[in-house]
């Protein structure tokens, strides 16, 4: 009689035994993720539903007789740095009327 006794709950304790394992290992491999850097995150974005980001137009300003990169930047409220950064390559002491720089 114990042999039968044993046969009908040998099935459901190996079954909780085998669930209880199975917490276990998911339980330790979270807490083990906790103590290492995070993984790189990747952003899937699909064609259908990406939208172009808005882009300014560049805005230009035709300089004209007198004008510096000083009474530009003054005028446009903005600073001789900015304009330098935005127009490399140009000679700021030679300006030459008509001539169109990018301000923005």
């Amino acid at each position: 009689m114990s042999h039968a006794r044993f046969a009908r709950y040998a099935a459901p304790v190996a079954f909780l035994a085998a669930i209880t394992i199975g917490v276990l290992v998911v339980r330790a491999g979270f807490e083990h993720g906790r103590n290492t850097a995070t993984p790189p995150t990747t952003n899937v974005i699909s064609k259908k539903t990406h939208k172009p980001a808005h882009r300014r137009r560049a805005r230009t300003y035709t300089v004209q007789s007198g004008d510096t990169f000083g009474s530009i930047a003054s005028k446009l409220g903005t600073t001789v740095a900015v304009l330098e950064h935005l127009n490399p390559g140009l000679d700021p002491t030679a300006l030459s009327v008509g001539e169109k720089i990018r301000v923005k």
